[in-house]
């Protein structure tokens, strides 16, 4: 009897692994955090729910407003270093 999962197969499996749990993550932070599903009774017999602040921390976590003070770069460091080696290579 060979072996039955051959080596080749691990990168699969991180990758499957990783977004796997991604996706447990997104939706047990739905489910607990998201102002528009109701879990618990109470919540469910109104039909709207007047929670418009709920929604707005819901909207901006933390994340989000880390990203917000950032430059809009995908490699900060790569695009330095072109900028400048262009500008100086212009000036010869």
């Amino acid at each position: 009897m060979g072996r039955w999962l051959k080596p080749d197969v691990y990168p699969l499996i991180a990758a499957m692994s990783f977004v796997t749990g991604m996706c447990v993550f997104q939706l047990t932070r739905n489910v607990f955090m998201n102002p528009d599903v109701r879990v618990s009774k109470s919540n469910r017999q109104s039909a709207v729910l007047d929670n418009a602040d709920e929604g707005q921390r819901y909207s901006q976590h933390a994340f989000r407003r880390f990203l917000a003070t950032q430059r809009p770069e995908v490699f900060p460091a790569l695009n330095r270093f072109f900028s400048e080696s262009s500008s100086s290579a212009g000036d010869k």
